[in-house]
């Protein structure tokens, strides 16, 4: 499980910004969760962190007021919540809410909401998104990545348009 978490969260970051997003998912290092507060529904297949979420591993930050975890609870025979914990069962889908800020280094994602869908390998950020990577600014009400295609794309709504900032690199 927390593998997985690391790829979503690493992809929302790094596939839009660069051309190639291979060996950046690896390692086992632990992933920090904080929030105010830890609720688990297992009715639900539902672990929602709410208040002030920061989600850390190595040099990856996210920051947002609401992180819903949502597993099938058939993948891990029926268990309750704690197996979900525990590395079992299958995560169906991530959102986060309010105030969302995935940092990586000079690369900043931020949005009003992000969703990963599993089954479908997307990750969709709604709610004036935008990238940024130094001075390179690029904004659209939806961003929409997919993971297995490696590729991004960003969309406009109610008539704003989706725009751009680059500043070329050196070419020395």
């Amino acid at each position: 499980m927390r593998k997985k978490i690391f790829l979503i969260l690493a992809f929302v970051v790094i596939l839009p910004l660069v051309s190639s997003v291979k060996g950046m998912c690896g390692g086992e290092n632990p992933i920090q969760i904080t929030s105010d507060r830890l609720d688990a529904y297992d009715d639900k297949s539902l672990v929602l962190f709410s208040g002030n979420v920061v989600v850390v591993q190595n040099d990856t930050v996210i920051n947002s007021d609401e992180l819903y975890l949502y597993y099938d609870k058939k993948s891990n025979g029926g268990n309750t919540i704690s197996g979900i914990t525990e590395g079992a069962g299958k995560i169906e889908r991530i959102e986060l809410k309010g105030n969302v800020t995935i940092k990586r280094g000079e690369r900043t994602v931020t949005g009003d909401m992000a969703v990963f869908y599993n089954a479908d390998q997307k990750i969709i950020m709604t709610g004036n998104a935008v990238m940024m990577e130094g001075a390179n600014v690029i904004r659209g009400d939806r961003i929409t990545v997919f993971l297995t295609e490696n590729r991004g794309v960003v969309n406009g709504s109610g008539g704003e348009r989706v725009t751009a900032t680059i500043y070329p690199g050196d070419t020395e």
